[in-house]
Order: structure tokens, then C-alpha cells, then sequence
């Protein structure tokens, strides 16, 4: 079977490089044809830098990398620096990256890439904010219809929100955004809080990735260190939840996940639950479903696949 292909749009935030290094040691299952950067995290331009150090760390400076939008649609740009540090990749010394950045805007990109493509063959993997997708939605809504699959990481429903306490982060920076996505039409996957609080790293779960010897798995299980700190003052586990990595996992290992087909609508006007996502996970509404809204993960699993797939870099 060919490997699926993918474009990662992302905000890299440590648990967004495990992801992006799970892609590239997956080549069976996936290709990357691009990793588009968004402002989330921390701003665009070190998104885009920390994107191309990801790539160069798994030996793979051949993928393309591309800038995208550097603010929401319509809000000033809301970050993340109190999780993952000033630079978004905290924790373990990196250099800077050598390969350069694609002249063409990540928007641009992401257009020219599914009207190339055969319809139906590309994959979007958001793991941040949803700016880019929507962008590249309103400018060319003929693309829509030409995605496989959207499967990203965002919203909540059981766990509510990890940024106010009624939203999630990549939502609630750009609630129009996902507004527009969520509304398109596409066929949409969503890792929300409810499942990605269920993927823990745990200290035997980080020594497994330093155990493998290798410099990416040294800098998965540094950059855990550095970044489930935060989650386990915050929520009192026994460690942080790698959260971006569970998209990547659903493309190779659907199996490992169970949700629900559920309307899921995004909150863009109240001051008070501002990016909540109105997941109708019981089906008390007639409103029509739009996303398969997963809940349950297999974390052991998860975890081995993981540390399977990084020990290939």
C-alpha cells in the first residue's frame, strides 16, 4: 500500500517535533510533502526555525519547510512561551538550523499542492492553530473538496480547556479559524484534550527514548523533560501529555483510537467560553456531524510506537 501523503501545518512546540519526528521515521505509511509553519506556540519565525532544526535532527533537511501566516484572522496573536520556552524548542542545546526556508508562503503551498495532487490523496495534519488551513480555505475554496482527510490536533469536551477554562490552546488562538475548517465540509478526525491527556509521559516512558542511544531519541526524551514540568504542576500527573504526536499515531495506527462521529461547533463571540469547542458528544442536537471526535487511546501502545519509530532516525 502506497504511504499516505501528508502536510504537516505546524507551531513546533516540543511535542510538536516528536510529531513531526514520528512522520519521517514512518516512510512505510507516510510522506511528507511539506511542513508548513503557523504562529501558536511562540511566533512565526521561530515555528519556521524550529520546524527545519526538527527536519535536520531525523536527517531529513531535504523536506521542505515554508512560513505561513503570522497572526490569527482576526485577534492578535495569543503564545505559549510559559510551556515550552522562549524559543518554543527548550531544554537541550540545539544549533540553528543550516537548511534555508521555501520562498513560497505556507498558504500558497498548500493551495498549489492539492490542486496538483490527485483529489482525494492529501492529508492535513494541523497541530497548531488553524490560520493557515482556513487562509488557504477562503482564497481557494475549490481545494476543499480535494482533501482526504483533516486530522488535527484540537479542542476539548470532558477536559474543557488547558488555556482559559473553557478552551483549548489551538482553538482558542484562532477561533474563526477553526470555525472555518470545522464548517468546510471535509472530512475531519480531531485529537482533543480527551484523549491526548491519556498519553503520558511517564519516567519509564522518557527513559525508553533515551535508552535508544541515538541523538533523537536523547532530544524526545530532553525536550520531555523540560516541557512536563509545566503539566505536572499544573494537573498533578505523573507527566505531561504529548499531544501533537497522537495525529501522526492515527495515520499509521488508526487502531489506537476510539471516538465518536459528532457535530462539533467552535465558540467565536463570547468573552467567557471564547475557542470552546461545543462537542454534541451525546447527540442531544440535530445539528449535523462533522467530525470523528476521538476520546480513548491506547497509551502503551502509543508510547512503543513511538519509541519504534523514532529509534529509525
Amino acid at each position: 500500500m502506497a504511504a499516505r501523503k501528508i502536510i504537516i501545518d505546524t507551531d513546533p512546540g516540543q511535542d510538536d517535533a516528536v510529531a513531526i519526528l514520528l512522520a519521517l521515521g514512518s516512510l512505510e505509511e507516510v510522506e511528507v510533502l511539506g511542513i508548513t509553519a503557523v504562529a501558536g506556540n511562540v511566533p512565526l519565525p521561530l515555528t519556521a526555525k524550529n520546524a527545519r532544526i526538527v527536519c535536520e535532527l531525523a536527517g531529513r533537511p531535504d523536506v521542505p519547510v515554508y512560513a505561513g501566516c503570522d497572526a490569527p484572522l482576526m485577534r492578535k496573536l495569543v503564545t505559549a512561551e510559559h510551556v515550552h520556552g522562549k524559543t518554543g524548542l527548550d531544554g537541550p542545546a540545539m544549533p540553528d538550523p543550516v537548511t534555508e526556508l521555501q520562498p513560497e508562503h505556507a498558504v500558497d503551498f498548500i493551495i498549489e499542492t492539492l490542486r496538483q495532487e490527485a483529489a482525494g490523496t492529501v492529508t492535513l495534519c494541523p497541530l497548531g492553530p488553524l490560520t493557515n488551513i482556513a487562509t488557504a480555505f477562503q482564497r481557494a475554496p475549490d481545494i476543499i473538496e480535494k482533501v482526504q482527510e483533516i486530522v488535527l490536533m484540537g479542542g476539548a469536551y470532558f477536559e474543557v480547556g488547558n488555556i482559559t477554562p473553557a478552551a483549548e490552546f489551538n482553538i482558542y488562538v484562532d477561533p474563526e479559524a477553526a470555525d472555518i475548517v470545522l464548517k468546510s465540509g471535509a472530512r475531519i478526525v480531531m485529537m482533543p484534550l480527551d484523549v491526548t491527556h491519556r498519553a503520558l509521559t511517564t519516567a519509564p516512558r522518557v527513559e525508553a527514548f533515551r535508552a535508544l542511544g541515538t541523538e533523537p531519541g536523547r532530544m524526545v526524551a530532553e525536550w520531555t523533560d523540560f516541557f512536563e514540568r509545566f503539566d505536572k504542576e499544573k494537573y498533578g500527573s505523573q507527566g505531561a501529555p504529548l499531544h501533537d504526536p497522537c495525529v501522526i499515531a492515527y495515520l499509521i495506527r488508526p487502531d489506537l483510537f476510539e471516538g465518536r462521529f459528532i457535530n462539533v461547533e467552535v465558540e467565536t463571540q463570547s468573552p467567557l467560553t471564547l475557542g470552546m469547542t461545543v462537542a454534541d458528544y451525546w447527540r442531544v442536537t440535530d445539528r449535523p456531524a462533522n467530525a470523528l471526535f476521538m476520546q480513548q487511546i491506547d497509551a502503551e501502545a502509543f508510547f512503543a510506537l513511538l519509541a519504534e519509530r523514532i529509534a529509525r532516525l
